[in-house]
């Protein structure tokens, strides 16, 4: 087993290989735009609001994303109120939004979409 910086785990055996962050270029952030997700004012980050029946959808949906963002070593900024869920993604790494936001905001999306 590795842990790598932030606490991400992977297991030896995968082979992971953590590459660098990509800076998002003007095709990715359109289809960020295109998919709901705005842009956060002050930031070169993205934010997309979702709102489920009750707080074990919202609940199940984290679960999910959470579960992604760990094999991904990637993690979203989130807000949850009962059936409430504030996401918002960038890179730290890089100071901005990266194809790993891009990747991430399109496994959100679908998972969205499954509750």
């Amino acid at each position: 087993m590795l842990i790598l910086r932030g606490g991400c785990v992977i297991r030896s055996s995968l082979r992971y290989k953590r590459m660098a962050a990509v800076a998002l270029d003007s095709t990715g952030r359109d289809q960020l735009e295109a998919s709901g997700w705005a842009k956060v004012e002050n930031r070169d980050a993205v934010e997309k609001k979702f709102a489920f029946s009750d707080f074990s959808e919202a609940f199940g949906f984290m679960t999910r994303v959470a579960l992604k963002a760990e094999v991904m070593c990637h993690h979203p900024e989130w807000f949850n109120v009962y059936n409430r869920v504030e996401i918002t993604l960038s890179t730290h790494d890089i100071g901005g939004l990266s194809d790993r936001d891009l990747k991430l905001a399109k496994f959100i999306d679908d998972a969205a979409k499954k509750e």
